[in-house]
């Protein structure tokens, strides 16, 4: 039983950890695009 909840409390962590991933590629992307549109707007 207690090899068992070890196994869930691993795959628990390992979809929180590709979770927090995907969040962060979405977020760098927009952030990146805000930047980018910022300076075209600063140099244009």
């Amino acid at each position: 039983m207690l090899r068992n909840k070890r196994g869930m409390e691993m795959v628990q962590a390992a979809i929180l950890i590709a979770l927090a991933v995907a969040i962060g590629l979405i977020f760098r992307t927009q952030i990146t695009e805000f930047i980018n549109n910022t300076f075209a707007e600063l140099n244009g």
